[in-house]
């Protein structure tokens, strides 16, 4: 197959799904609906094994720093029993445009937690940095106040681990436990674009996925997750995670910083 630019779209020439009539097409998706069934019914099932999961117990007390000061990790509860957090990847010295673009991608589409704090759980975001250092990013992105410094944080299971990752904590009185985390491709769960470009023909246009003979062919993986003022990918060699373009000011970016994800 002819190597494609993957910042510029599909041009013709390309392959296509082949063209039958309604009744076939939709014969051949009641088909595929079963695989889907089944392909949810077990992820019930995990979830379910997940609950079921034993916890382990962290400092409560960890210090750390937020918009408004300095706080402890079991205050971030509140008088919720349960926290979601999301450990944010950070790349000191980097400025704002040479933040993971990957962790932007995890973390873009769930910033607003009201339907998660209805349901009776906090939430917050974690980065390796000083808060002074987080506070300029977070105003520039435009996210909500629930980010906080771990950089004074001993416990290694708080501040320490994989960063990249989704953890969930159960308060019990004043002791705090982790219960659950999801990283790698577990994260896409919160990455609705992903899934979004699963269900297109042409997919998420990367190496490792199977497509049809005659298709465009991929770039690395999330190679459209930054990219330049024109929305195109640059696989990693510059400018900014894609979604910094929305926001307002955003000028060329010179972060440079190893795919992390």
């Amino acid at each position: 197959m002819t190597t494609t630019d993957q910042s510029e779209p599909v041009q013709a020439g390309y392959a296509v799904p082949p063209v039958v009539d309604h009744g076939t097409w939709q014969a051949a998706r009641a088909e595929l609906l079963d695989r889907e069934k089944a392909h949810t019914r077990e992820g019930d099932a995990i979830a379910a094994a997940r609950r079921r999961l034993p916890m382990t117990e962290v400092d409560a007390t960890a210090p750390l720093t937020g918009p408004d000061g300095p706080t402890t990790l079991v205050e971030l509860f509140g008088d919720r029993e349960e926290l979601v957090v999301y450990k944010h990847m950070w790349h000191a010295g980097q400025g704002i445009a040479g933040q993971c673009a990957g962790c932007t991608l995890t973390y873009w589409a769930t910033q607003e937690p009201a339907y998660l704090t209805a349901r009776g759980v906090s939430f917050a975001v974690f980065a390796q940095a000083p808060y002074d250092e987080l506070e300029p990013f977070v105003e520039f992105m435009g996210y909500p106040r629930h980010w906080y410094s771990v950089a004074d944080v001993d416990d290694e299971i708080v501040a320490g681990d994989e960063f990249g990752q989704w953890t969930s904590w159960l308060r019990q009185g004043d002791r705090v436990f982790l219960t659950g985390t999801l990283t790698g491709r577990g994260a896409e769960t919160t990455m609705p674009t992903l899934a979004l470009l699963d269900l297109t023909v042409r997919g998420r246009r990367e190496t490792w996925q199977d497509s049809p003979a005659g298709w465009p062919e991929g770039g690395q993986p999330g190679w459209f997750w930054m990219s330049d003022e024109h929305y195109r990918g640059t696989s990693w060699t510059g400018g900014r995670p894609t979604v910094q373009w929305t926001r307002p000011g955003a000028l060329p970016g010179t972060g440079t910083h190893a795919h992390a994800h």
